[in-house]
């Protein structure tokens, strides 16, 4: 076993300050002891931001060319290392390795050229007459990112923050710190200006409410459950500083009378399925029309019990385990809790697969009959369990969709192209998907009430890193 015991500050990998005791990682796949990673303090916190404090003005004042050539320098030596990092989010949260090299990994470099793209046509000054209008970075950006797609999350905020011109502290998750260090390795080898890019690793409690509350950190962007969230923003609040927040989800799929039955079920279930269902934007509640109920309810029992679930390392394998611990034995309580509260489970169930005895592996659970007063129903349980409900209009459809304190993502599934973007503009969520479409990298991404606040993705996430002046001229 080994001990990951460096951070990344200043263009230097540097060792904690106060020799804190290292945290265990824990393999998923068997449940052993797979090294240790040093954990940061508050002073680590400070001596990272100290240090993207010192490089913000130099690298502020940069040309959008000179941003573009480093962004361009990054993602060819991100590309190089695919495979690394694929492998690195194989180990280090149990992603089935067919997963991991053909969306986890990649997405990563997606959001550093779509940054790129972003950048080359982003207006940072507009005439309005008597006025200009310009936009100008903001400052030091600190970024804490979660493990579920590690790779692609904290893209998705170190590229738009670099391109923007500020500089930035990155607080990866430790439950996948493996890719984090890779990816500082990147910066490093791209020769990023030091205290352009910083890397810390430290418990949400500890190195994350430091950088939230630091008088010399001008905006947060997290992404992580609700309850983080908040945390943050409390934190935050003294120092008056920008927070955008990326939280959680439980998004519909509505499906109505006039979709591909077959197609849109199977999709929906391993859209909720994949990435053993850790992924904030998940399907995991389904919504059918009452007179095809019981024909969706078989379909998505099939799907689900046809799945593959086993060792990451398999390229058939198309579930992996939970991330860690806790957070199996939280999903193994929700499906339990299901159970209780009286839905009808028709796949899955508590306890691993058969014929896995170690390891965080859950079932592909389906549960039907449920209600939108269930718990399995109302709450973010992350996890591969999907909800179905029966509805009896389109009206109703809508209704139960928007009966959730969530709104990151929903779907929708229609033979009619326009009848879907009717029940789309009618529902409380951030992003739509319709008919299977994937997302798209240019377009805002980003949640409705406690699923968060601010825009990531596009120009919107690039502007969330930069102040917004007027000039006016007499």
């Amino acid at each position: 076993m080994n001990t990951l015991k460096q951070f990344y500050i200043g263009g230097a990998w540097v060792e904690p300050l106060d020799g804190a005791t290292p945290l265990q990682r824990v393999d998923p796949v068997t449940e052993e002891p797979a090294g240790y990673l040093a954990m940061g303090a508050s002073a680590d916190a400070d001596r990272a931001v100290s240090a993207a404090r010192a490089a913000f003005p130099a690298w502020s004042a940069t040309s959008r060319e000179t941003r573009i050539a480093l962004l361009e320098r990054i993602a060819g030596i991100y590309q190089a290392r695919l495979e690394d990092m694929a492998q690195a989010v194989r180990k280090e949260i149990g992603a089935p390795i067919t997963l991991a090299r053909t969306l986890q990994a990649p997405l990563g470099l997606a959001h550093l050229n779509a940054a790129i793209d972003t950048l080359r046509n982003f207006a940072f000054s507009t005439d309005h007459g008597r006025s200009v209008v310009v936009r100008e970075p903001i400052g030091v950006a600190a970024l804490i990112t979660p493990w579920n797609w590690p790779l692609n999350q904290i893209m998705a905020k170190v590229a738009p923050a670099l391109a923007a011109g500020c500089t930035v502290v990155l607080k990866p998750s430790e439950i996948a710190p493996l890719d984090a260090i890779m990816l500082a390795e990147v910066m490093h080898e791209a020769d990023t200006p030091p205290g352009v890019f910083n890397m810390i690793f430290g418990e949400g409690s500890v190195v994350g409410a430091r950088l939230a509350s630091h008088p010399s950190v001008d905006v947060v962007s997290i992404t992580g459950s609700t309850r983080a969230g908040v945390e943050v923003a409390i934190n935050a609040a003294p120092t008056v500083k920008r927070v955008t927040q990326e939280l959680g989800g439980k998004s519909p799929l509505v499906i109505l009378d006039d979709a591909d039955l077959k197609t849109a079920v199977a999709t929906g279930v391993m859209q909720c399925m994949m990435n053993a269902g850790q992924t904030c934007i998940a399907p995991t509640r389904m919504l059918v029309p009452a007179g095809l109920y019981e024909q969706a309810v078989a379909i998505a029992a099939g799907v689900a019990n046809a799945i593959a679930v086993g060792n990451p390392d398999d390229p058939a394998t198309k579930l992996g385990p939970i991330s860690n611990r806790s957070h199996y034995e939280k999903v193994q309580r929700m499906i339990q809790t299901g159970i209780d509260e009286g839905a009808r489970l028709v796949a899955g169930g508590p306890g691993r697969p058969q014929g896995i005895e170690r390891g965080f592996f859950a079932k592909p659970t389906v549960f039907a009959d449920v209600r939108n007063d269930m718990q399995i129903a109302r709450e973010e349980i992350f996890g591969p369990v999907l909800a179905i409900t029966p509805y009896t209009s389109e009206a109703q459809a809508i209704e139960i969709a928007n009966d959730t304190e969530y709104g990151l993502a929903a779907y929708v599934a229609s033979g009619d192209p326009a009848r879907a973007q009717r029940v789309a503009a009618r529902l409380r969520a951030g992003t739509v998907l319709i008919n299977g479409a994937s997302f798209d990298l240019a377009a805002p991404f980003g949640g409705y009430k406690r699923s968060g606040n601010g825009r990531e993705f596009g120009a919107a996430g690039l502007a969330e890193f930069l102040e917004c002046k007027s000039i006016t001229s007499a």
